[in-house]
């Protein structure tokens, strides 16, 4: 089988990655596995396997650093490792798809205990709730905010009497 990028020598590395349910298959030389930042002799990178041959990390301007720890792009592929705080926003562009590929989502879900949860989610409800009534009022749609402020103060006061299990 011919590498698929340089399609003249023999392919002798080949990556399998699975993206959104489909299997995607990579068959490089040696040589075109290298030029991508595979480091085939070193211990395999989670940013290599994520970000596949090349990827988000390999974009023009790869050389661009952190402003605060000096990090660079090839630094991050090498090590799988940011710096420092502000290399999340230097990076943010790289990492997004990153960050998908690995969670499925961009948003972090996490868990909560079993006790909590019912809090929690009436406490997730109520910010909504309350950030609707502050569109409603910014927009002076006032039958919908005061409708909202009624909803507030319910769930208010089913959170108040013990987490608003329905009965």
């Amino acid at each position: 089988m011919l590498c698929e990028s340089c399609h003249d020598k023999e392919a002798t590395v080949h990556l399998t990655q699975v993206v959104d349910g489909s299997v995607e298959k990579i068959h490089l030389c040696e040589e075109c596995a290298n030029k991508s930042g595979f480091d085939l002799h070193g211990p395999v990178s989670i940013s290599d396997i994520l970000v596949g041959m090349g990827g988000a990390l390999d974009q023009p301007g790869a050389e661009r650093s952190c402003p605060r720890c000096h990090l660079r792009r090839a630094d991050f592929k090498k090590t799988g490792r940011l710096g420092c705080p502000v290399c999340y926003e230097t990076f943010t562009a790289e990492l997004m798809p990153l960050v998908k590929a690995m969670h499925r989502s961009e948003q972090h879900m996490g868990k909560v205990p079993s006790r909590e949860d019912v809090r929690v989610r009436m406490s997730a409800e109520i910010a909504s709730l309350q950030k609707e009534l502050d569109d409603a009022v910014a927009a002076e749609n006032y039958e919908e905010a005061a409708k909202l402020r009624d909803r507030i103060q319910k769930a208010r006061s089913k959170a108040a009497e013990g987490g608003g299990k329905d009965s």
